[in-house]
């Protein structure tokens, strides 16, 4: 999955620190990413790359985090430099970016920058916001109160019916491959309790034996997916939420397809489940 970067490893933690020139800088606007242009591909490119180009561009980066001895920063208040070897991508890059450490960084860093330019004025008295000292957060600079950063929690569940599983794919978006039923957990509601209730939404199945499998960041969407596995139980008619999913059906390991590259928990279960690791 994305995040899967061992033997390397990722560190969140918030601090203070100054950017060296070997650092990598990520910027951003709206859904796209500043890359640097390398042959017939793209990378993230280091403060030193971009520095000359911007001017005082120490003065307009933040720390994010780092992957081992190397720290990413955010700059949020520059322009891509014109008639540079910089240029803005879409965010969707990160889905077949090599090597993909720098996928998992990449998209990362979007989900900050979308929770900090969601977060510029507060919500309960308008004023602007500005950047905690101590802490990752958004303090207002009148009634000081405080803004973390976005991050939901959904659940994904493979459902499996002896050696058949449920597949779907959305009614809405540009995704048009096969997914797992999946969806947002609302107010007061467990996981498992989650997960009863989109199945029966979506699909009109009734599950039981709810396990859990794995979670992920899926900064995509500003989400963590927590993944499950479950039986059907009962009737296997399904009845399909036509707001929310196109089609849906059972279908035997053979007829799963296993995408590549496996970016999400979505893709390992249905890989695992082709394998015969899930199911009967």
């Amino acid at each position: 999955m994305i995040q899967d970067i061992e033997p390397l490893k990722f560190d969140p933690a918030f601090r203070s620190q100054k950017p060296k020139d070997e650092d990598y800088l990520l910027h951003y606007r709206f859904n796209k990413v500043m890359l640097k242009k390398e042959g017939d591909g793209f990378s993230i490119p280091r403060f030193g790359d971009v520095k000359k180009e911007v001017f005082r561009l120490e003065d307009k980066v933040e720390y994010l985090f780092s992957i081992d001895d190397k720290a990413y920063f955010g700059a949020w208040e520059m322009e891509c430099p014109d008639f540079t070897d910089l240029t803005m991508e879409g965010l969707q890059i990160f889905q077949n970016f090599e090597p993909m450490y720098q996928a998992f960084a990449g998209i990362t860093g979007s989900q900050i920058y979308r929770w900090r330019q969601s977060r510029r004025y507060c919500g309960c008295c308008a004023s602007p916001m500005a950047p905690g000292k101590t802490e990752r957060s958004m303090v207002c600079t009148s009634c000081g109160h405080t803004e973390y950063p976005k991050i939901s929690p959904a659940i994904i569940v493979a459902i499996t019916n002896g050696d058949k599983l449920l597949m779907s794919r959305y009614a809405h978006g540009t995704y048009r491959r096969f997914a797992l039923i999946a969806g947002f957990v609302e107010v007061g509601e467990t996981f498992e309790d989650c997960v009863r209730r989109e199945v029966m939404e979506e699909v009109g199945l009734k599950v039981k034996k709810i396990r859990y499998y794995k979670s992920q960041p899926w900064a995509f969407s500003d989400t963590v997916m927590i993944g499950f596995t479950a039986e059907l139980d009962g009737d296997d008619t399904i009845r399909l939420q036509e707001e929310e999913l196109s089609e849906a059906g059972w279908y035997t390991r053979d007829q799963v397809i296993a995408y590549e590259p496996c970016l999400s928990v979505g893709h390992e279960m249905m890989a695992a489940f082709k394998a015969g690791k899930i199911g009967s």
